[in-house]
């Protein structure tokens, strides 16, 4: 995988890093993540990232990809590897522009597992593989959810999304690639 950055990329890197100062982050244990996916056709190629600020001010950030995929199986394993790449249970602040993925997260995963992952049209839940996934981390972490409108200038949200581009452009150039997350 490449880690080639473009300077839009560079540039929201940057910005994202200024930024990292929130004061969400000077709770005691309390990280914060921002994360996006996107799709070069859907399905398509598809790429992921999640830029976390952890309780002691580090930022790790994270991104990958699939050559083929959906947008909302991208959206999903942003939030997913974000999660998973926490050692400690935490108090999480989760922001995402993706509708699908907070509403599932707050609104619908309760039923879902209720319901032995049946949606309300008494079919199998779409991404269930991802949803399960995520449905443990939310028994180690405490999640609250924000929603941030895409492409509004929101500079974490504005990395995140050059992040997954930037995979989804490369896992459509190199659909042999292993779909393996970066950690930087």
């Amino acid at each position: 995988m490449s880690d080639n950055r473009s300077a839009a990329q560079t540039k929201a890197m940057q910005t994202a890093a200024s930024n990292k100062a929130d004061p969400l982050a000077a709770k005691a244990n309390t990280t914060i993540a921002y994360t996006d996916g996107a799709c070069k056709g859907n399905p398509g190629a598809g790429g992921w990232g999640a830029h976390l600020i952890l309780s002691n001010g580090q930022t790790k950030d994270l991104y990958g990809g699939e050559d083929a995929t959906t947008n909302n199986r991208m959206e999903i394993q942003a939030v997913l590897s974000g999660l998973q790449s926490l050692k400690e249970p935490c108090a999480i602040q989760l922001y995402s522009d993706s509708q699908y993925v907070l509403k599932g997260l707050k609104e619908w995963l309760p039923g879902w597992v209720a319901k032995n992952w049946v949606n309300s049209q008494k079919k199998p839940v779409a991404n269930a593989d991802q949803w399960r996934l995520l449905y443990a981390e939310l028994q180690r972490h405490e999640i609250t959810t924000h929603w941030v409108k895409g492409h509004a200038g929101h500079a974490e949200n504005e990395f995140c999304d050059t992040e997954a581009s930037a995979q989804a452009h490369y896992y459509a150039k190199n659909p042999q690639a292993p779909a393996e997350p970066v950690s930087v």
